[in-house]
Parts: structure tokens; C-alpha cells; sequence
């Protein structure tokens, strides 16, 4: 049976990764997430998730990333190819479904100037 969830590929493990894409990345600020955005030099778009205590205990956060995750894996058509994505979510972001964070990413990825 196939799996659904991300590839090892599609997913941001390394701490220089991140770094590099908070040093070289372009930010999208919406009332409950930042995105931060560079591009990887590879085929395929890769993810990450920086999710603060301020957020709520880890069963909080790591629903949050459960959400997040599954809007990616759903839509990955509207994320610009070749590109590091980290995901800086806030607290507000729990009450979404990733049908309507889907929805809002979508629409900011259009008016993005870069791709």
C-alpha cells in the first residue's frame, strides 16, 4: 500500500538548512503564520516547521504541524517548485483546517513577485 505522508526528500532536517533559508529567505507575514521562502537549487520543494513553546504544550504544536504538513502534502501545487519553505506558525493557526490554510496560502503565492 502507498504511503502518503512526505518524502524524506520534501522534508528540511538539517539545522544548516534552516539556517540558510532564514539567512537568504523572503518572508510572508499573515495574521497567524510566516513563511519564510528561499530557493534550494533542487527539482522539488522541501519543508520545515519552527514551532514556539509560546505556541502551547507540545500536543498543541505538534497538531499544528500535523495541519500544516497535510495543507502541503494536499496542495503542493501552489508552493513554488525548487524552493525551502519553513513554517513559523502562531497560535491562531490551530483553529484552520488545511483545506482553508490551503485556501489562504494559495492566494498568497499568487501575488508573490518572486515565482
Amino acid at each position: 500500500m502507498k504511503s502518503y505522508g512526505l518524502s524524506r526528500v520534501e522534508r528540511l532536517s538539517r539545522k544548516r538548512d534552516f539556517e540558510r533559508v532564514f539567512r537568504e529567505g523572503r518572508r510572508i507575514d499573515l495574521s497567524y503564520l510566516r513563511v519564510v521562502y528561499a530557493p534550494n537549487g533542487l527539482p522539488w520543494r522541501r519543508i520545515g516547521f519552527a514551532v514556539s513553546k509560546k505556541v502551547g504544550p507540545a500536543v498543541v504544536r505538534n497538531r499544528i504541524k500535523r495541519v500544516l504538513r497535510e495543507a502541503f502534502r494536499r496542495h503542493k501545487e501552489i508552493f513554488p517548485p525548487g524552493c525551502d519553505l519553513v513554517f513559523i506558525p502562531r497560535r491562531e493557526v490551530a483553529r484552520l483546517s488545511p483545506e482553508e490554510l490551503a485556501q489562504e496560502l494559495a492566494e498568497v503565492f499568487k501575488r508573490c513577485p518572486d515565482f
